[in-house]
Order: structure tokens, then C-alpha cells, then sequence
């Protein structure tokens, strides 16, 4: 077996220095970028239905960039005017950062994580007497209400948004040595794109445990498993698998 040629279930990274055209330059990979799964807005008149008042919350939590568009979106589909007041607490420097698209900082109270959200949950219980919203996917991670219930804190989850599978009909095939996936939805894409997949000698290359569980739920082979302790990242993991392969010959 020689890897030559990797499909990513993501968009290609903008940045030249991205870890993967390195990858690319130094093993000679041919790794093309192609979305599995796209994020559709929850119309406002859906969210109505779910008799959620937003301007009930002090504090909103955000995780992700798609967090905080739909959030604002909804906001301005509701015409609703957030009040100042409103603290804003985001997993990461660059969620924190991307906020300001919407608000001046100033007049604002933005609080920030390290970048999981167990250290976000760290900054949550020091402001226990805030009533979080929590803007989320249909497919948010499990943890998060897991720990705001353990942590005690008054929140409310809602689903600004929807995780559905992309189009792939112009991909054809599958002809990859390698697939590499990042959430179980993009599992779910595969097939819901090539019913009839067949891994074959296909590499399968998954990151984060409930990936990895729904490639083998779906009785397909993993072969990496992201992050390892010798590799952290899924670059990393792709490296030390091609390495591996490179000793058995």
C-alpha cells in the first residue's frame, strides 16, 4: 500500500503554511478539500416555535464562528435589539475575536476560554448568577449540557442552526488512497452520497472519539484514529501512519 492521493471532508485551508499543503510538498500527496457537510439556518419562524425568549439570557455562550453568525442573524430576523448589557462568553481567543464583526468590545463584556470547553466552563462558574443561552447545531457535542448541568448553571440551549450533508455528486468517485473525517455527520454524508461505498483498501482516517465511533458503528475500518499522544493533530497522525507504512516495505 502507498498513499498518493487524500480527500479532506473539509474546505481547503486559505493559509499557504497550512500543515497539510506542507504535508502535501513533503511526501508528494495529491489532497484535495471537499465539505461533506454544510451548516442551514434555522429560520426564525421555526425558532419562534420553540417559545425561546433570547432577551430572557444575560449571557450568551458562544463555541464556534457559526455560533455567533447565527446568533446575530437570528437576533436581526427577530428584530430584536441586544441590550449592552449582554456578557458574551467564547471558547477561544479566535471566537472572542470574531465577535467583533458584531459589537464594539467596549461596550461590551466579552470573557474568554483557552480553547476547550471544559477551560470555557472554568470562566462560566465564576459568573454562576448569569442565565446563559447556548446558540448550538442539532448536532451539538454531548459534553456541553453534560457540564453546565454538572457546573449548576441556569441555561438555555436552542438550535440556531442545522448540520446537513453536502452535495457531493460532483465528486463522482471516491478513487482516494485516503478519506479523512472530522465529525460523524460527515460519515453520515458518505453514505447518504455513495450508498453503496465499499472501503476496500480505502484508507479511513477519523478525529475525536465520536468520529471514530461512528466509522466503525457504520462497520467500516479505521485505520487513524486522531489525536494520538505522539500526534495531537490529524496532519500529525496522517504523517506518522505514512511513516509507519514506509518501515514495512
Amino acid at each position: 500500500m502507498k498513499i498518493k492521493t487524500i480527500l479532506v471532508s473539509q474546505p481547503e485551508p486559505t493559509d499557504v503554511k497550512s500543515p497539510y499543503h506542507e504535508l502535501g510538498r513533503k511526501y508528494g500527496l495529491k489532497i484535495d478539500f471537499k465539505p461533506f457537510i454544510k451548516v442551514e439556518a434555522v429560520p426564525a419562524q421555526d425558532f419562534r416555535q420553540e417559545r425561546i425568549n433570547i432577551l430572557d439570557h444575560s449571557a450568551i455562550v458562544l463555541t464556534s464562528r457559526n455560533s455567533v453568525d447565527h446568533f446575530f442573524r437570528m437576533c436581526k430576523e427577530l428584530r430584536l435589539t441586544v441590550p449592552e448589557s449582554m456578557k458574551y462568553f467564547c471558547v477561544s481567543e479566535s471566537v472572542a475575536y470574531y465577535v467583533q464583526k458584531y459589537i464594539v468590545y467596549r461596550k461590551r463584556k466579552v470573557f474568554i476560554g483557552k480553547n476547550t470547553f471544559q477551560d470555557l466552563l472554568d470562566v462560566i462558574k465564576k459568573h454562576k448568577d448569569e442565565v446563559y443561552l447556548v446558540p448550538c447545531s442539532d448536532i451539538q457535542k454531548a459534553e456541553i449540557p453534560a457540564l453546565l448541568d454538572k457546573a449548576g448553571v441556569k441555561y438555555t440551549n436552542a438550535v440556531f442552526y442545522r448540520t446537513v450533508a453536502s452535495d457531493l455528486s460532483d465528486l463522482k468517485n471516491l478513487k482516494y488512497d485516503m478519506l479523512v473525517f472530522f465529525s460523524p455527520a460527515g460519515i453520515e454524508s458518505l453514505f447518504k452520497n455513495f450508498p453503496k461505498f465499499d472501503q476496500n483498501g480505502t484508507v479511513i482516517a477519523a478525529f475525536g472519539p465520536t468520529t471514530s465511533k461512528a466509522v466503525r458503528d457504520a462497520g467500516l475500518r479505521l485505520d487513524i484514529e486522531a489525536p494520538l499522544p505522539e500526534a495531537p493533530s490529524m496532519t500529525g497522525a496522517i504523517e506518522l501512519f505514512i511513516k509507519r507504512l514506509g518501515k514495512k516495505k
